[in-house]
């Protein structure tokens, strides 16, 4: 039986950083939010998380975020979505 996140730590970063350093990303960090699991799937198919004025659907397994609005739009140019544990 495979339990999945609760919650996770997204960080928008401009699409330019490199690496995946968890110092690094924070620091170059345009905003960040905590999001928790609301118990739905979203349209990814993946598992919906939300809070903080973001909703993603993350793939809990890879830690990769699949789709993401913020503040009900969707993520401007220039920037990605990088989930912390």
């Amino acid at each position: 039986m495979t339990t999945e996140p609760q919650r996770f730590k997204i960080l928008l970063v401009p699409e330019h950083v490199e690496g995946a350093d968890g110092a690094s990303l924070e620091d170059s960090a345009v905003r960040a939010a905590v999001v928790q699991a609301t118990g739905e799937t979203g349209a990814s198919g993946y598992p919906r998380y939300a809070g903080d004025g973001m909703v993603a659907d993350i793939d809990p397994r890879t830690r990769t975020v699949e789709a993401v609005l913020v503040d009900g739009d969707e993520l401007d140019y220039g920037l990605s979505a990088r989930v912390m544990s």
